[in-house]
């Protein structure tokens, strides 16, 4: 039981440290993204033509093949 005395306040002051930490880094900007902004219009994945649906697709759905019936049929 005395080692819960020990364990609590230690465990409370670490917390406070790393949230102060947190604080601290997050005013001097640290966890800023100055990188997406700048290589967003790069990106293949946005589209100026929002309008036509098979161009907002995912690559994932306008890439997929069906399978041939022949290769479906069970012999």
């Amino acid at each position: 039981m005395s080692a819960f005395y020990l364990m609590v306040p230690v465990s409370v002051l670490l917390a406070a440290g790393f949230l102060f930490l947190f604080l601290k880094l997050n005013d001097w900007g640290h966890f800023d993204d100055t990188t997406s902004p700048s290589v967003r219009m790069l990106d293949d994945k946005t589209l100026s033509d929002q309008g036509s649906k098979q161009d907002a697709a995912p690559a994932s759905d306008r890439d997929f093949t069906a399978p041939h019936a022949e290769n479906t049929k069970k012999q």
